[in-house]
């Protein structure tokens, strides 16, 4: 799938005025940072590589390798400014001694001083799409997202995100100033957010940004026990569905993707990406995923599923799975809308 053909993307609006970005985004979080050893010149084709075929939301954090993703994807984003729309995210806070040590500010200080530091690191004046990456319920979300109004009265944001919240969040923070997307997990194996977050979103215009389409690989083929094949400084092993008895059950769970796959001639990862992307008719609401990936081919390989269409036969097949997936998609749901609702 790398013979250099280039078909663009559709495009998908971004809140009720928000820019037309490509149909799919770009995760950039394991370019430097949780999924084990990197490859900088591959995660640079693979930039330059989306680029081309449409792909114009390219998704990165202050969390991910405490700024040194930022800091990776820099010099593409100011190479391509007028081309891109980079979205990046507060709110996760992490111990440089002990990373797997976390907690959560959403304070109006620690706003603008990540604000600051993300401008920064980035290289930029301005960031198109900025995120709440997830909750500090010490904090009442009309004041978060009244720091995060302020910001875009100052010109250094552009437009607004929420990351894992309920729909009564969403709302609330609504009512205060539009919010342009809404990104958390939601894939095959992960449907909680279509509780209320998702029909909240239709409700108020608001895009959807589903992370983790390819559940973080596993749906792919990727590995199967995180815990006998990937790395120690690989996050996904301390995901309760991917290691054990669980992983070994959910393994199972991915037959129908295999067989879509088969009888398709494409690819699992495909089949799964062509699911979420088709959420978007399903509920009714823009749905921009943001697989992540550091290669070129599978760049290629992921935008190609914007144009896989499945039938109502193969949809019915994979619609019991999410319910049958054993364990959780973290350890702490805490962290996460589900652990709200």
């Amino acid at each position: 799938m790398s013979g250099g053909k280039t078909e663009r993307i559709a495009t998908a609006r971004l809140g009720a005025d928000g820019p037309e970005v490509g149909v799919q985004g770009l995760g950039c979080m394991g370019m430097s940072f949780a999924y084990g050893p990197t490859d900088a010149d591959g995660a640079r084709a693979a930039l330059e590589r989306a680029l081309e075929l449409g792909v114009t939301l390219y998704d990165t954090a202050d969390l991910y390798g405490f700024g040194e993703n930022e800091r990776f994807i820099a010099p593409f984003v100011r190479a391509h400014r007028d081309e891109v729309v980079v979205a990046t995210k507060f709110g996760v806070v992490m111990d440089p001694a002990d990373p797997a040590k976390r907690g959560i500010r959403n304070d109006a200080a620690y706003i603008r001083r990540c604000a600051e530091g993300s401008l920064e690191r980035l290289g930029v004046d301005v960031i198109d799409l900025y995120y709440m990456h997830r909750r500090d319920t010490r904090v009442p979300i009309e004041e978060t997202v009244g720091t995060m109004a302020e910001l875009v009265a100052e010109g250094k944001v552009r437009r607004l995100g929420l990351s894992e919240v309920t729909g009564g969040e969403l709302r609330a923070a609504h009512a205060v100033h539009p919010i342009a997307a809404v990104q958390s997990e939601w894939s095959v194996f992960s449907r909680d957010v279509e509780r209320t977050a998702v029909p909240a979103a239709k409700e108020l215009g608001v895009a959807f940004v589903p992370y983790s389409p390819l559940g973080r690989g596993f749906l792919a083929g990727s590995f199967t026990d995180a815990a006998r094949e990937l790395g120690d400084d690989d996050f996904r092993r301390t995901m309760p569905r991917f290691t054990g008895e669980n992983a070994a059950a959910n393994a199972a769970l991915r037959e129908p993707l295999h067989a879509i796959a088969k009888a398709r001639g494409i690819t699992s990862g495909q089949v799964a990406l062509a699911w979420v992307q088709q959420r978007a008719a399903v509920h009714g609401l823009p749905v921009v995923p943001i697989p992540g990936t550091r290669r070129r081919d599978r760049v290629e390989e992921n935008t190609a599923a914007t144009r896989v269409e499945l039938t109502a036969d193969e949809l019915a097949a994979l619609e019991p799975i999410a319910g049958r997936v054993a364990g959780g998609r973290y350890a702490d749901l805490g962290f996460t809308s589900a652990g709200r609702e």
